[in-house]
């Protein structure tokens, strides 16, 4: 690694941002000013925080599109849109083979690599004030556990890296997959030393960064999947709803009482945000949302004033689009509809109203006057993921989820709330319901297709699967050609040929 360079990125306000919280959060709005050899890099706070930043910025490179599509581009929330789809039909539709097999781990392990020489070297630098270390060291070691459960909820098993790659090493280089029980265990075991390491429970300015209430919410999302998915049980709902329990108490948390506004540009790391992903403008390219809005030459002018008033200027490319599956999931007089997304009718020759298109609303950016600009910030996690992860969690315990379905529903209904009022039930009536309300809470957010396998639901409710039951392995990816063959101790999953 002594012939590899870093570029430092470092901006003094927002790197002490990461640390202390208590400046201006346009952290990743950063100039690199720097080149230093490695051997001369992990000498100081500075470096260490450029290298914190750093970290970051390569993950934002991930939120863009990619965690959006593990997370939901094979559930039942889209469908073809207006524009040519340029291959992803073949998420919805679940057609993916090792040679379309999606985006590829490579970058994931860029940003394993970022948090593991973190762990390895801020331990040995002298910093101002200790908790700025410790709260640094928790943000790598959340950061990892994040990744390595992306990974594993997508392709099970994967090679598991926890010191840096520091020169060529041809058996440290070329990994086989460790078990996914073995990924999951240091998971685990990366978020309880994290938890331990946060100063407070206190919540990141702007929550843009890692904090203890955030990586709570990641344990607890964790357990639950290892309780429903790897058989855990009981044991694992307990330490679910206990994290749940944790990341709220003190926090400040509440839901925004507008559920369009969450999401907006002008209203980055409000009440609800417990962690996202930072975009600015002139620094960050478009987030994901680029590809499901619509260009102005597509708004038909047949649409009603009131569908052209919600859609205002156009943008980016419709190449995919919510599906007649999940729109009509939403009652009129659910608030989250409009702002989740807009459906679009024209009348026919007879004068009826036919189906044109349809928009994703919830990430469309703002305008300036060079168009519509898709820089909102992709939310991880909201006060709304405690609530139903903790509903999820009472429920597989046997206890009543119905005071926190309720809170999200009050806000859904507002004056409508008790038609809507949910009632205790069996288990398997509140899972229906806590699914349900999960996917008019959070579509388009990058959740929907580990919900459906948290909870053994996709070959149920994703029209592309069913009659597939047997065919179990299409819960995993398949892992792609180009990976296997940079890595030849990498063996390609049950199902998707050799």
């Amino acid at each position: 690694m002594k012939n590899l360079k870093y570029r430092i990125f470092f901006h003094f306000v927002l790197a002490m941002g990461l640390l202390t919280g208590n400046s201006c959060t346009d952290m990743l709005e950063v100039e690199p000013i720097s080149t230093i050899t490695a051997a001369g890099f992990w000498v100081n706070e500075d470096n260490a925080i450029g290298a914190l930043s750093g970290m970051y910025v390569r993950f934002r490179e991930q939120a863009n599109t990619n965690l959006f599509i593990w997370g939901e581009g094979r559930s039942e929330t889209l469908n073809y849109g207006l524009q040519g789809s340029e291959g992803l039909e073949r998420y919805f539709l679940n057609d993916l083979d090792p040679t379309f097999s999606g985006p590829v781990w490579l970058r994931m392990y860029t940003v394993v690599h970022d948090a593991n020489l973190i762990i390895k070297y801020v331990p040995n630098i002298t910093f101002s004030n200790a908790a700025n270390k410790n709260r640094m060291l928790a943000q790598a070691y959340t950061m990892r556990a994040f990744l390595y459960f992306t990974m594993a909820k997508t392709w099970g098993g994967v090679p598991l890296i926890t010191d840096p790659t520091e020169g060529y090493n041809a058996e440290l280089t070329y990994r086989p997959r460790a078990t996914v029980e073995e990924v999951l265990s240091q998971v685990k075991e990366d978020l309880d030393r994290a938890i331990q390491l946060y100063p407070n429970n206190a919540l990141a300015t702007g929550k843009a960064f890692w904090s203890k209430p955030a990586a709570n919410v990641l344990k607890a999302e964790v357990y639950l999947w290892t309780g429903k998915v790897m058989g855990g049980g009981q044991t694992d709902f307990s330490t679910a709803l206990t994290a749940l329990n944790e990341a709220q108490e003190g926090s400040g948390l509440s839901l925004q009482s507008n559920f369009d506004n969450i999401f907006r540009y002008n209203n980055k790391g409000n009440s609800e945000i417990i962690f996202a992903v930072r975009y600015l403008d002139l620094e960050a390219g478009a987030n994901y949302n680029a590809n499901m809005y619509i260009r102005d030459d597509e708004i038909p002018p047949a649409a009603s004033p009131a569908v052209k008033a919600k859609l205002g200027q156009g943008g980016g490319l419709n190449r995919w689009a919510p599906s007649q599956t999940l729109r009509s999931q939403f009652d009129s007089k659910d608030s989250r509809k409009d702002a989740t997304f807009v459906e679009i009718t024209i009348p026919n020759a007879n004068g009826i109203q036919t189906y044109y298109g349809s928009v994703v609303m919830k990430y469309r950016g703002f305008l300036d006057p060079s168009g519509r600009r898709f820089i909102d910030d992709i939310v991880i996690y909201r006060f709304a993921d405690v609530l139903l992860l903790k509903a999820e969690a009472k429920n597989a315990l046997g206890q009543d989820p119905s005071p926190e379905i309720n809170l999200i529903r009050q806000r859904a209904y507002k004056e409508h709330f008790e038609e809507f009022r949910f009632v205790n039930g069996t288990k398997e009536q509140n899972d229906e319901a806590i699914l349900q309300e999960r996917l008019r809470e959070f579509a388009f957010e990058g959740k929907r297709w580990w919900d459906l396998v948290r909870f053994d639901k996709a070959f149920e409710l994703v029209p592309s699967l069913r009659g597939r039951a047997g065919q179990r392995h299409l819960l995993l990816w398949p892992i792609s050609l180009s990976t296997i063959s940079l890595n030849s101790k990498i063996v390609q999953n049950p199902g998707y040929g050799n």
